[in-house]
């Protein structure tokens, strides 16, 4: 009698085909499938409050210096939303090496990882990957993050995350044996900001189909309760305000003020957001159902000008039309905005608003332009 998983597909409502524990041929069969899904690294498992997306920097990673051999090479590198760097080491259940010396690997890895990267380099193989799979890489960003974050604030929060340790170290096996779990577990209660897991990735198969099945292991309670002191929190408008007048002269405020109190006269829903350090808020737009993010107020002290994200979005994805809402906010003493401005993201400092007798007005004149041409499609 053949061996049972108690893993069924459901045929038609029909017959049940049992689906049979079966090995992967080889570990690039692991690197390929998460590569190509990286939706199998469970994010909700990672974090069920705020579940993790990923997407692809590289697979194949060398950690070394550039005028030197690497004397490592890492699996894959993901990021998270929030750009915190996840670390991917396979093992298959056959090798060996799937204990306490893959332990020593990844954090070797982890040890190193600073020294060797940085967010431009970790940018520019996004970019490689991108170019290779045939896609572009800033549609694919665009698509990745969800507002009101943008590449810019993304790319800056990996820089930040790498400086401050926080990196996710994450083992995959087709099997995690006991020991690994204990060593995981252990770690990931000692190691803050960093993160330690394992994932699981179990595999059934039966008449031409197959099933995958990923478990995380490593998230205890203690684990969970340290380390929940560094995610962001949606920002309010009392804590924007607040920071607001903790970090800028009083001329700067009220600049930030005016322009969050026209927002909540339009009527429209306010997105704030979730970044650790700085705090963000705009207007909510879903021309034909696409959010759109053109402008939004920042705690860094400047009005953000996503041009780039612009591009084939409705309403502003015509360059002529952002040239003219990049000649709107211009309009603000002392900014300088250019042609190489629609291509990157820009900004319009408060400091300079602030300078500017009607500076606060233009801003506004200027987010009222955008919300009129969001209204007029």
């Amino acid at each position: 009698m053949p061996a049972q998983s108690g893993v069924f597909v459901l045929k038609a409502n029909e017959a049940l085909v049992p689906m049979l524990p079966a090995q992967f041929a080889a570990e690039l069969d692991f690197q390929k499938l998460l590569s190509k899904f990286p939706s199998l690294l469970v994010g909700d498992q990672i974090d069920p409050d705020h579940p993790r997306r990923f997407v692809l920097v590289r697979q194949e990673l060398s950690i070394g210096h550039e005028d030197e051999v690497a004397r490592w090479s890492l699996d894959h590198l993901f990021l998270d939303q929030e750009g915190v760097p996840t670390l991917v080491e396979v093992k298959r259940q056959s090798d060996s090496r799937l204990r306490r010396e893959v332990v020593g690997q990844m954090l070797d890895y982890a040890a190193n990882f600073q020294s060797f990267w940085n967010a431009e380099r970790i940018a520019a193989a996004f970019e490689a990957t991108c170019l290779q799979a045939g896609t572009d890489a800033d549609t694919t960003l665009t698509e990745f993050l969800e507002p009101p974050a943008t590449a810019e604030w993304f790319w800056s929060a990996v820089g930040t995350n790498i400086q401050a340790g926080k990196l996710r170290l994450l083992f995959v096996a087709d099997h995690i044996p006991t020991e690994l779990r204990r060593i995981v577990e252990f770690l990931n209660i000692q190691m803050n900001p960093a993160e330690v897991l394992a994932l699981e990735l179990r595999q059934f198969a039966g008449e031409g189909l197959r099933t995958i099945v990923p478990v995380v292991f490593g998230q205890t309670r203690e684990a969970a309760s340290r380390k929940e002191a560094v995610k962001g929190t949606r920002w309010t408008e009392d804590r924007l305000i607040a920071a607001f007048e903790d970090k800028y002269p009083a001329e700067e405020v009220a600049v930030a003020r005016a322009l969050l109190d026209w927002m909540k006269g339009t009527g429209l829903p306010l997105v704030f957001g979730t970044g650790r350090e700085n705090g963000s808020v705009y207007p909510l737009l879903k021309p034909q159902g696409i959010a759109i993010n053109p402008a939004y107020l920042s705690t860094e002290g400047k009005v953000w000008l996503q041009f780039k994200s612009l591009e084939g979005k409705p309403v502003f994805g015509d360059m002529d039309r952002r040239r003219e809402l990049m000649r709107r906010f211009a309009e603000v003493d002392g900014v300088t905005l250019d042609e190489s401005s629609l291509n990157r993201w820009a900004a319009v400092p408060l400091a300079q608003a602030a300078a500017d007798p009607a500076g606060a007005t233009k801003l506004i004149s200027a987010f009222e332009w955008i919300i009129q041409q969001v209204k007029g499609v």
